[in-house]
């Protein structure tokens, strides 16, 4: 084993995050630290892509602020993440959503994916 791959093998932990897929709905609890003081902030969106393999691996998740489009990479190993939550599961066909970016009000959004019910 070479040793990058030997490096990647021990920067990466399971977290227990959960799995989630481009055009899934999450919230992000991200550690923010200003000078002494540490807080927990929520970052909403749609995870637009997933990149990379390993320690370097991200997750990019956009969110509409004010009107104004915000877009956030997250490395999945920052020990800065407390939890993600998926919200909706996204029904897409790509891996890579960046045609968002220029889509307005209801032509953005992403329909939801329906899963089946358990019959009682």
């Amino acid at each position: 084993m070479d040793a990058i791959n030997y490096i990647h093998e021990e920067l990466k932990s399971n977290k227990g995050l959960p799995t989630f897929h481009p055009g899934d709905n999450i919230e992000v609890g991200y550690r923010i630290i200003e000078g002494d003081k540490e807080r927990i902030q929520k970052f909403r969106g749609d995870v637009l892509q997933i990149k990379g393999e390993g320690a370097t691996k991200t997750f990019t998740v956009r969110k509409m602020s004010n009107g104004v489009g915000v877009e956030r990479i997250f490395p999945f190993s920052s020990p800065n993440i407390t939890e993600i939550k998926i919200l909706k599961k996204g029904k897409v066909r790509r891996a890579r959503l960046f045609y968002l970016r220029d889509r307005v009000g209801k032509k953005a959004r992403i329909k939801e994916k329906r899963t089946l019910r358990p019959t009682k």
